[in-house]
C-alpha cells in the first residue's frame, strides 16, 4: 500500500496554517474567524491531542541519532491511542468550516516551515495505524526525513532571539495563540497610520516570508505598481523641480534579479515608496 500525503488531513499543517491566517486577517484590520476555529478544533479534541504529538516531535532539535529514533518511535506508538474515527470526523468538520470563511486553495497556498517533516510524519502515522502492508522503502524514507529534522543543528542565531523563540514554543497552545494575537495588536497599534498600500505590502511579506520565489514575485509586482502610480501622478505635478525628483525616484525602482535576495532595506524602501504615492495623491487632489 502506498500512502499519499494530504494537506487537508495533516494536523500539523492545519494548525500552522490557521495561525498564519490569523496573522493575515489581523493585518487586514478585521477579526479573524481562524482564531475561533483554532480554539474550537484543537481544544480538548482528538485533533488537539494529535497536534501535541506533532509539536512534541518537532519542537526539539539537535538530538543525537539514538535519542531522535527513540523520540520518533515513542510518538508513533502514541498515535495508536488516538480515536481514528473521531479524528477523521474532526478534520472533515474543520475543513468545512474553513471553506465557509476562506478560499480553500488560497488558504493552503501559504508555505509552512518544516513542511517536508510534517508530510513525512503524516504518512508514517497513516502507515502505523493501518492494517494493510506498506512499502518498506516508504517507511525508511519518511523515517530518514524526520530523523534528519531532529538531528539537524540549528542555524546560528543571537542568544536573546533564540531564548525568546524557545520560550514561546513551550507555551500551551491556547496561551500561544493569545500571545500571538496580543503581539499583532501591538504591531497594529504601532503602525496604525500605515496607508492601504503599505499594509498590503506587510501582509504579503508576512504570508510569504519563508517562500523566497513568491516573495520576489510580490516585491517585483509592487515595484511595478508604484512605478505606474508615480508616472500617473507626476503628470499632475506643476512644480518642475518636484517633477524631476519624482522621475529620479522612478529610475531607482528596479525589480529584484533571480539571484538576489530580498532584505529588510528592500521592504523599508518599498513602504517609503508607497508613502510617497500617498503624499502625492493628497497634494494633487
Amino acid at each position: 500500500m502506498k500512502i499519499k500525503h494530504s494537506k487537508y488531513k495533516n494536523t500539523g499543517l492545519l494548525f500552522e496554517l490557521l495561525v498564519r491566517q490569523i496573522t493575515a486577517d489581523t493585518l487586514n484590520g478585521g477579526s479573524s474567524p481562524s482564531l475561533n476555529l483554532l480554539k474550537t478544533a484543537f481544544a480538548k479534541t482528538e485533533l488537539g491531542k494529535e497536534y501535541k504529538l506533532y509539536e512534541t516531535l518537532f519542537k526539539t532539535k539537535n538530538l543525537s541519532e539514538g535519542k531522535a529514533e527513540i523520540t520518533l518511535n515513542a510518538v508513533l506508538e502514541a498515535t495508536r491511542k488516538l480515536n481514528r474515527s473521531a479524528l477523521r470526523r474532526e478534520k472533515y468538520n474543520l475543513i468545512n468550516e474553513i471553506r465557509k470563511y476562506y478560499n480553500i486553495n488560497e488558504f493552503f497556498r501559504h508555505q509552512v516551515p518544516n513542511y517536508k517533516g510534517y508530510a513525512a510524519f503524516y504518512k508514517l502515522i497513516e502507515i502505523y495505524n493501518s492494517d494493510k502492508l506498506s512499502e518498506t522503502n516508504a517507511i525508511i524514507d519518511n523515517k530518514v526525513t524526520i530523523l534528519e529534522c531532529l538531528t539537524e543543528r540549528p542555524v546560528s542565531q543571537k542568544k536573546v532571539k533564540q531564548d525568546l523563540v524557545e520560550e514561546f514554543a513551550k507555551y500551551d497552545k491556547d496561551l500561544r495563540v493569545l500571545t500571538y494575537k496580543v503581539m499583532l495588536e501591538k504591531f497594529n497599534g504601532k503602525y496604525a497610520n500605515l496607508n492601504k498600500g503599505q499594509k498590503e505590502v506587510l501582509k504579503e511579506f508576512m504570508n510569504s516570508i519563508d517562500n523566497t520565489p513568491r516573495l520576489k514575485e510580490i516585491y517585483n509586482s509592487k515595484i511595478n505598481e508604484v512605478k505606474k502610480l508615480l508616472n500617473l501622478q507626476v503628470k499632475k505635478v506643476k512644480d518642475d523641480a518636484t517633477k524631476i525628483k519624482i522621475l529620479e525616484v522612478v529610475k531607482l525602482l528596479k525589480e529584484i534579479n533571480k539571484g538576489a535576495r530580498i532584505n529588510n532595506d528592500d521592504l523599508i524602501n518599498l513602504l517609503q515608496y508607497y508613502e510617497l504615492t500617498e503624499e502625492l495623491n493628497k497634494t494633487n487632489q
